[in-house]
């Protein structure tokens, strides 16, 4: 199939999804109202095979130690899936499955695979990442774009969670080790939820979204003016050494997450 944009309805609720564009969802809109900020490089994209930054760009695997491009310098920043085209393996009104190979300059052959499914009331985004050979560290998870504020006013958007931690930044803006008691905000920072991550995003009269994953990890980015990021991700920023999760032949790297909605 080509990588013509895939639109999902149920209720409604609107889902556009991208696949010449790094499989993102480009819009989410609920009863008109669009939740995700606009724009080539927004929306909600995933981040495979690794999340947020290596630190100068370069992992280890055993012995060998790999260089990733500087893409965000001296790091390499999210991995290669938000840059490549996919490719939709099937469609539904309510579901669609896309893959991409994994290639150069990943030294690894493997494949992934996002599903996204649409009800009335939530989207649950789903990732794997699969060998075709070697097994080899990775990460995954999304990166979204929220509006701060919605079409047709408002009060901007309210993040509320409760992280059992932060890490620690350094001025590299990676992890330093060290564990802290989670500070203020504005952040671009990440935060440990050991029982899942679960952040409500509250548009005051409007929306309530909240952003749930059995994953433990999720970094906050508010900083920017337009929008907040809420990125749940299989491990933290520099994960593939300090934290990998390993890509094996008989156990693929999956991970998912529900953004669930409801009216105020």
């Amino acid at each position: 199939m080509s990588n013509e944009d895939v639109i999902l309805t149920a209720g409604d609720a609107e889902v556009t999804v991208q696949p010449g564009n790094g499989c993102r969802i480009g819009s989410l809109r609920v009863g008109g109202v669009e939740l995700l900020r606009q724009g080539q490089k927004y929306g909600c994209f995933p981040m495979a095979p690794w999340c947020g930054r290596i630190r100068d760009g370069r992992f280890r695997d055993g012995a060998a130690v790999h260089q990733m491009p500087l893409n965000s310098p001296p790091h390499a920043i999210h991995g290669f899936a938000r840059n490549a085209e996919w490719r939709t393996a099937r469609t539904s009104d309510t579901e669609a499955v896309f893959t991409y190979d994994l290639a150069d300059p990943w030294p690894y052959p493997g494949r992934v695979t996002q599903i996204v499914e649409l009800t009335e009331d939530a989207l649950t985004l789903r990732l794997g990442i699969e060998t075709y050979g070697a097994s080899f560290p990775a990460q995954a998870g999304w990166h979204p774009w929220f509006n701060r504020s919605l079409e047709g006013g408002g009060d901007p958007v309210r993040v509320d969670f409760t992280p059992a931690w932060q890490e620690e930044r350094g001025e590299d803006h990676l992890p330093t080790g060290r564990r802290i008691d989670p500070k203020p905000g504005p952040w671009d920072d990440c935060f440990g939820m050991p029982d899942g991550v679960d952040v409500t995003l509250t548009w005051p009269g409007r929306f309530e979204v909240d952003v749930t994953s059995r994953e433990r990890w999720v970094v906050v980015y508010d900083e920017q003016e337009a929008a907040v990021c809420v990125e749940p991700q299989t491990g933290p920023p520099d994960g593939l050494n300090t934290d990998p999760r390993l890509v094996t032949p008989i156990e693929p790297l999956e991970t998912s997450t529900t953004w669930s909605w409801r009216r105020l």
